[in-house]
């Protein structure tokens, strides 16, 4: 899967390729489906797991703020397999924190952790897993180097650029039937800039009650 999305060029940092090797998306994806295949997953609840492509993609988007000892946040963390990444690259003096608000899946995502690389940073507490709602961040591992958004906003939630910590870097997808990849960058003097990286289709991100109805 990794060789495949060098040779296509979506992976270009040998960081993102490891990581991506050390995190064994199989453990993360429904029994019984493709797990390598570039294409996004059902995975119960209305949610989906995003395809490796735009997992490769927001990676390299956020490789600088993913540094050893950086604080990473990842909204809508669902299986976990994102948040698992984002706590090799941060590694155990770091923070990785994924915020879902269906409490079943952060059940399964934390036994899917269990079984991968990131086991142990689950164990020592640099590696967590939360139900609520992503739209309010998570205020008390703020402020974050990196956030990941894996749902589409209508807009960009202002909790969420509050604990964006200068010279820190946010990419979320924002739309409704039209959607673009934000990549929200906040300047060492707190203000925000807004570049569009792609077109892209989540998801809503909306409350756990709508998911649950079908949006």
């Amino acid at each position: 899967m990794v060789e495949h999305l060098q040779r296509y060029g979506v992976i270009s940092s040998m960081k993102v390729a490891e990581v991506m090797e050390t995190i064994d998306r199989a453990l993360f994806v429904p029994d019984g489906a493709s797990a390598y295949a570039d294409s996004p997953m059902a995975i119960g609840y209305n949610a989906t797991i995003s395809a490796p492509h735009m997992h490769a993609t927001c990676l390299q988007l956020l490789e600088q703020n993913l540094q050893p000892g950086m604080h990473a946040l990842d909204v809508g963390s669902g299986t976990g397999y994102l948040t698992a990444c984002f706590a090799i690259m941060v590694g155990p003096q770091g923070r990785a924190v994924g915020v879902e608000h269906i409490p079943e899946l952060v059940a399964s995502s934390i036994k899917n952790i269990e079984k991968s690389a990131a086991a142990p940073l689950l164990k020592e507490g640099s590696l967590s897993v939360h139900a609520g709602d992503g739209r309010q961040g998570w205020p008390e591992c703020a402020p974050y180097d990196a956030i990941h958004v894996g749902a589409a906003a209508p807009e960009i939630p202002q909790a969420l650029l509050d604990q964006l910590k200068p010279g820190g870097r946010m990419v979320i997808p924002v739309g409704n039937m039209f959607q673009d990849l934000k990549v929200v960058d906040k300047n060492m003097y707190g203000s925000i800039s807004i570049l569009s990286e792609t077109s892209v289709r989540y998801v809503p991100l909306t409350s756990r009650d709508a998911q649950l109805r079908g949006y």
